[in-house]
């Protein structure tokens, strides 16, 4: 139950927009957990508490303790109100908004949501914070409007004593040619390794839609790029594609594809792929520092790490890692000074670096903060965050439900190895066009 709940989890955040969490609503203590946004807005202590809608249900519990940690501190009172299990938070939200009871802070996803919101919101670019990090969400004239809590990331992950027994350094792997080497050598010797296979990817399209056309589309899109290097996004919202660098990437699948499990690739879900590689029968898996807490599940000893997915020639030294949601604070509300003080005690005071990353599992996205993640993935990611090598989760502004209706199906094509490289370019070519016509 735990996975299914970590998959729904997963997909809502792969999809953005729909920015649910895994569980369901939880305590109300102080606060409500709505499902519809209809609920009365909530007094605060002498009408003053500042109200944040909150998209991530799992952190629920540790944010109020902040809460209730800062209203001591403070004598400021901050009501949360975790939306999850599948509500919609920005129909949510435009109730709230009707009825005249927006929160003073809100959750949303990424440039979709933006553009429903961004008359709502204010301009954080002067908080103090605003210059200590990379991830703040910028509005189309540069201001910042989205406060960014947590950071997620994602390359090929790696099962460091597989590496280490191949005799293979982890850095090696950044180029099309050193995966290449990698993959070869540890193929020849995956009987003395005792694994099956050496990569877990899973690509059939229905469920693992977001897998393939979100993720590791992805990395053609930013992989290599200074973070907001739009060139590829706005190319492909123009209904094209630079050939060479899709060439390079379908060059990079054809190499993953042809390493991988085949069951796994052709007809696993997630659950089938992580088990893969977390019972350690392959030396790679697809996925990102979000598999973390499942780790336990299958009592993982082995140590681990992120590599970029290095498609290029060239060398590609980052890792693709965003924020899956922002914070914004409503620009018509009474308490704007009140929400920015909570925002700038969250970002950069022990208290709130402690609250962020240790008692909610999340990297912070601040250059300042001083505390670190404890969790394996987490803490390789969050090597290349501090390093500044990182690249922007471009996909997350391609038109909604490509990867779904369009693109991922021309991977599966390809996993199945019913069409070629150069059909995969022209395929993906066409789709592409197709879809941003419609």
């Amino acid at each position: 139950m735990k996975k299914k709940l970590l998959t729904m989890a997963l997909v809502g955040a792969m999809v953005l927009g729909a920015m649910t969490g895994c569980g369901s609503n939880t305590d109300h203590t102080g606060s409500p957990a709505s499902k519809d946004g209809k609920e009365e807005a909530v007094s605060g202590k002498g009408g003053e508490a500042i109200r944040i809608v909150n998209g991530k249900i799992e952190i629920d519990g540790p944010l109020k303790a902040f809460a209730k940690q800062y209203q001591e501190k403070t004598g400021q009172e901050v009501v949360i109100e975790s939306l999850g299990g599948g509500v919609d938070i920005n129909g949510a939200l435009k109730n709230y908004l009707a009825a005249g009871n927006m929160p003073d802070i809100f959750v949303f996803g990424g440039e979709g949501d933006y553009q429903t919101w961004k008359d709502y919101m204010v301009d954080l670019s002067g908080e103090e914070w605003a210059s200590q990090t990379d991830f703040g969400f910028q509005s189309a004239d540069g201001k910042t409007v989205g406060f960014p809590y947590a950071v997620e990331g994602y390359g090929i992950t790696y099962n460091k004593d597989v590496l280490e027994a191949a005799g293979i350094d982890p850095a090696s792997l950044t180029t099309y040619d050193g995966f290449k080497q990698v993959f070869e050598t540890i193929d020849s010797k995956k009987e003395e390794l005792g694994i099956t296979a050496v990569c877990s990817v899973a690509a059939e399209s229905g469920q693992m839609y977001w897998a393939t056309g979100n993720h590791l589309f992805g990395y053609y899109l930013s992989g290599g790029l200074e973070r907001g290097d739009a060139k590829y996004i706005d190319m492909l919202k123009a209904g094209t594609v630079d050939e060479e660098r899709l060439g390079q990437f379908a060059d990079f699948m054809k190499l993953l594809f042809d390493y991988s499990d085949k069951n796994t690739l052709i007809s696993g879900t997630y659950d089938d792929q992580l088990a893969l590689w977390a019972q350690g029968k392959t030396a790679f898996i697809t996925q990102g520092n979000w598999i973390d807490p499942s780790l336990p599940d299958y009592q993982v000893k082995f140590d681990c790490g992120i590599a970029p997915l290095a498609f290029t020639k060239e060398e590609m030294k980052g890792v693709l890692a965003d924020c899956p949601s922002w914070w914004a604070v409503y620009n018509k509300g009474n308490n704007t000074d009140a929400a920015k003080a909570f925002l700038k005690e969250l970002a950069t005071s022990a208290d709130g670096q402690k609250s962020l990353v240790t008692d909610c599992g999340m990297i912070s996205p601040y250059t300042t903060c001083t505390v670190s993640p404890e969790t394996p993935l987490a803490k390789s990611l969050k090597t290349y965050v501090d390093a500044g090598n990182t690249y922007s989760w471009e996909w997350a502004k391609m038109p909604e439900g490509m990867a779904m209706n369009a693109t991922a199906a021309v991977f599966e094509l390809y996993a199945k190895g019913e069409i070629d490289r150069d059909t995969f370019v022209t395929m993906m070519e066409t789709a592409i066009a197709d879809y941003v016509k419609k």
